[in-house]
């Protein structure tokens, strides 16, 4: 039984639309410590440690700066920053070599984490490609009351899925437990409990995630010899 087929729709309805996407049956999301206010900065050298899943990655490893963000593909916000604000960062700063960009995993439900998990079977090279799609639609899968598994489908087979791959992906119980561990991590080791966090060179940006704060952080960080 995939992750998606543990959903119940009568439970997401009563639920109402503060959640983000529907109550679970028979599928338990990990009980994570909540963290009114994490640390401000993170030793890089941890927050740099990848676990079994490689980081997804954009941009020059020789960059003099990196971005990390945690993200939950169910998250609006997070919707808004990659459909909006990361092409301008992508264009002025990852493809011209001065940022590398690691965007990781942190899934605030099961619609997130089976897209999660989907991103990963793409493979490498289509992950973030994949990633991108999943947000620019996120309204038609992420917070329909009807079974998402159809669209979410439609939109896999963009990335070259079959229904056999699809289904073997959302009933990958190791994968599911590595991106688990990716939480797990984010949250009790850097006080990650809200989506998007973004950490730069280890600092916590505490401004939105627009493109002017991050250019405020990013251009003396560029500056420095």
């Amino acid at each position: 039984m995939n992750v998606l087929s543990r959903l119940d729709r009568r439970q997401a309805l009563q639920a109402g639309a503060a959640l983000a996407g529907p109550a679970l049956v028979g599928f338990s999301l990990p009980a994570f410590a909540q963290r009114a206010q994490g640390p401000t900065e993170v030793p890089v050298d941890q927050l740099m440690k990848t676990g079994d899943l490689p980081d997804l990655a954009q941009g020059s490893e020789n960059a003099k700066v990196t971005i990390v963000e945690y993200a939950s593909m169910t998250c609006g916000h997070c919707m808004h920053f990659h459909t909006t604000v990361f092409p301008e960062i992508k264009k002025k700063y990852i493809d011209t070599g001065k940022v590398r960009f690691v965007f990781r995993e942190f899934p605030l439900d099961a619609r997130a984490f089976a897209a999660s998990m989907l991103a990963r079977c793409a493979g490498p090279d289509k992950a973030m490609p994949l990633i991108k799609v999943l947000f620019e639609k996120q309204e038609e899968w992420a917070f329909v009351k009807t079974n998402p598994t159809p669209k979410l489908f439609e939109i896999a087979k963009q990335a070259g899925f079959t229904q056999e791959s699809f289904d073997k992906c959302l009933t990958d119980q190791k994968l599911l437990d590595q991106l688990t561990a990716i939480h797990t991590k984010a949250n009790e080791t850097f006080g990650v409990n809200a989506t998007p966090s973004f950490f730069i060179n280890g600092k916590r940006l505490q401004a939105a995630p627009t493109i002017e704060e991050f250019e405020k952080v990013l251009e003396p960080l560029l500056a420095q010899g």
